[in-house]
């Protein structure tokens, strides 16, 4: 039995818990106790779930920032990040996965959604374990201790249009029914921190009968998480062939709810917010990628307006860091509008609580996971704040969830639990001398002329 006993706060769908602890056995949360007051303890609150992560463009960061062409967009940045993806193999992605997982944890991160459709060898052909790169990252996780939803990802045409997969696509694609046998193969590894949904690439990479084929064979339960409507370019060529918009064609032709994760979804109409607000479905909102490449800016306050269930993704980590992606949720809303403190609920007139909340809220639904809320069953996967950082010095309960967001970039994560079990202490992780070294030599190999 794994007892926590001395939080100064925890924190509750209510907002801040005083002198309270957490008891967990066999990975679950059995009891939350009342405890002795402890300014050492620390501010407790559940882990961040990231629910979008495509691991091996960790190596990426930093290296698509120089100017290939006058109109420099997602489309050229996609010419770099396939010409790197050719070079991964099983021992490379497990290397540099479980690099990205250390810093996930030590940021706050405990459970990570991983959209993964790096499936085949460069040339294409199926390596001869068909699984052996979903393996690599669920090797990843368990070397690393963070709680995983693997999302294999279905990847069949080139465009709307259905055009062959290119050259540099062959590795990603599938036909349905060797898509379907692999998500069979990885559903007989689950266990209590490894969970396997589905993520269909997106509406121009799944041909719309192919996508009601894998809707009707996959489990009625399982996670679904779909890219769509990132680009501009994206819901001119849906117009053009389907005669819709991305997500008004998706919301007509699927049965989008509560299991669905909707990817960006940036460009929205006002009737498209309403009606994914009203499916019950999450949005996986990635600012500082959805920056770093151009997309544009989510309707963030439309969404909460109409009451919408979402969370955060790192996506191609330019940054891993849960405190980077929501302060940038909201500052870009402050640039666009031109006013402040834009993400808050009538009741509620914190930036950061509100923030924490919804990321929170919809971690359960988007991961098939029991996270993102500290109560007796649910998975006793927690961060601990450093209570004694100076940035919370004088702090109050109702000030700490905005301190941590929004005063500054100190690495303010003392300990993560994943389903009881530490893996993070005075901010590092368990495992970080030697992963890193086994990072550093891969990337020297992967980004090699």
């Amino acid at each position: 039995m794994d007892e926590l006993r001395d939080a100064s706060l925890l924190w509750t769908p209510a907002g801040w818990r005083g002198d309270a602890g957490l008891e967990a056995e066999g990975g679950r949360i059995t009891r939350v106790l009342d405890a002795e007051p402890s300014w050492d303890g620390g501010w407790v609150l559940p882990g961040i779930p990231n629910l979008h992560s495509h691991a091996f463009q960790r190596v990426m960061a930093g290296v698509a920032e120089r100017q290939t062409h006058a109109q420099d967009s997602f489309w050229t940045w996609r010419e770099t990040m396939y010409r790197i993806a050719a070079r991964f193999d099983p021992d490379s992605l497990q290397a540099v996965a479980a690099q990205l997982y250390v810093e996930m944890l030590e940021a706050g991160y405990t459970t990570v959604c991983e959209f993964h459709y790096l499936h085949h060898a460069p040339d294409g052909r199926p390596y001869a374990d068909p699984a052996a790169m979903s393996k690599a990252l669920v090797a990843a996780a368990r070397e690393t201790g963070i709680r995983l939803t693997l999302l294999p990802v279905l990847y069949m045409a080139g465009g709307f249009d259905r055009r062959p997969l290119s050259e540099r696509q062959r590795r990603f694609g599938h036909d349905l029914d060797a898509f379907l046998r692999l998500v069979e193969s990885l559903r007989a590894l689950e266990d209590e921190a490894l969970r396997v949904g589905v993520a269909f690439h997106s509406l121009r990479a799944v041909p719309p009968e192919a996508m009601d084929a894998a809707l009707a064979a996959l489990p009625p339960d399982i996670p679904l998480h779909i890219h769509i409507a990132e680009q501009i370019g994206e819901v001119q060529d849906c117009l053009a062939v389907r005669n819709a918009r991305p997500v008004e064609w998706l919301l007509d032709h699927a049965p989008v709810d509560a299991r669905w994760t909707l990817v960006h979804a940036t460009h929205l109409t006002g009737p498209e917010t309403a009606a994914v607000a009203a499916s019950g479905a999450t949005v996986a909102i990635c600012p500082t990628t959805e920056a770093n490449l151009g997309d544009g800016l989510f309707p963030l306050r439309e969404y909460l307006d109409a009451g919408g269930a979402w969370g955060i993704g790192s996506d191609s980590h330019v940054s891993v860091s849960p405190v980077e992606e929501l302060r940038w949720l909201e500052y870009g809303q402050r640039l666009q509008t031109r006013h402040r403190n834009i993400a808050v609920r009538a009741d509620n007139g914190s930036v950061g609580e509100t923030l924490l909340h919804g990321t929170l809220a919809s971690g359960a639904a988007a991961t098939g996971q029991a996270v993102g809320l500290l109560a007796p069953g649910q998975a006793a996967d927690w961060i601990v704040l450093d209570a004694q950082a100076p940035v919370f010095a004088g702090a109050r309960p109702a000030d700490v969830a905005d301190r941590w967001l929004f005063a500054g970039n100190r690495p303010l994560v003392r300990e993560v639990r994943v389903a009881g079990e530490a893996v993070v202490r005075g901010g590092r992780h368990r495992g970080r001398e030697a992963i890193a070294a086994r990072y550093r030599s891969t990337v020297a190999t992967l980004l090699a002329d």
